[in-house]
């Protein structure tokens, strides 16, 4: 399967019986509108989450590409083997597209490789990765056995949290690693209402004809080696998403938004959630 540009995101999904439906029904929609990758994880709702991801994709499995992590404690050579299992069995599913270790812990990143390389040999997932690691643990993972196929990297980069570029980023890139963007408009609300009312932004915004949301969206789309995986409920948020993949941003558009969200100078330690 092609991955689509821009994936979906499932963080606070499954928390509120509520809304589940309405959380189907987005995921849903974004595989209607070409947003085939959904991210999930055991520690999202406590496996609440891939349920719901596991409503939405019933009956077409092969249109979504699905992404899971596995929590360290649970990382262990045998552990990530049960806890894998466990995914499986909330989202009804036969094998996960590719399956992260959610952030570095303290079970040897060695053993953890085993197991991950253990289900990909048992057709359990077909790619595995990494959450949360900064280029001193990518490097780490890749001089382990079976660090060298890791896929992905998951990491908090946003237009405010650009430290992945000074070093991170290239890395990834000439290794052929995907570096995922998770709270690309930042998660929490305020922080969010923030970023979305930079002038720059709004001015941007204003020359495309688009929100500001969707122009920080499309500047994360902008380099090939990353996908952004926005989190939507709503079907306007869902359309408007999946409407920044069109958008293209030209070198004018990137000096207005570096001149206010400047690109790191040094190396500096990832923000993570």
């Amino acid at each position: 399967m092609t991955l689509s540009r821009m994936g979906q995101g499932t963080w606070n999904m499954g928390e509120r019986p509520a809304d589940k439906a309405a959380e189907v029904r987005a995921l849903q929609l974004g595989l209607d509108l070409g947003m085939t990758v959904i991210d999930t994880a055991e520690m999202y709702a406590d496996g609440g989450a891939e349920q719901v991801v596991g409503e939405a994709i019933a009956g077409r499995r092969s249109e979504a590409y699905l992404v899971s992590k596995v929590l360290p404690q649970n990382a262990s050579r045998k552990g990530v083997v049960a806890a894998c299992e466990q995914s499986l069995k909330r989202m009804k599913v036969e094998h996960i597209d590719l399956y992260l270790l959610h952030w570095p812990g303290s079970i040897p990143l060695a053993e953890t490789l085993e197991g991950l390389m253990a289900l990909k040999k048992a057709g359990k997932i077909h790619e595995y990765g990494v959450s949360n690691f900064d280029l001193a643990d990518m490097k780490a993972a890749d001089a382990l056995p079976g660090g060298d196929a890791i896929e992905a990297n998951q990491v908090l980069y946003n237009l405010r949290r650009r430290g992945a570029e000074w070093d991170l980023l290239p890395w990834c890139e000439e290794h052929g690693v995907l570096l995922m963007a998770y709270s690309p408009l930042e998660s929490d609300r305020a922080e969010q209402a923030r970023l979305l009312a930079e002038p720059a932004l709004q001015a941007v915004a204003a020359r495309h004809q688009a929100t500001p949301a969707q122009i920080a969206l499309a500047w994360l789309l902008r380099r090939d080696g990353v996908m952004p995986i926005p989190k939507a409920v709503s079907e306007a948020h869902v359309r408007a998403n999946a409407a920044a993949m069109s958008l293209r941003l030209d070198q004018e558009d990137l000096a207005v938004l570096d001149r206010s969200f400047s690109p790191p100078r040094r190396a500096t330690p990832l923000d993570v959630l």
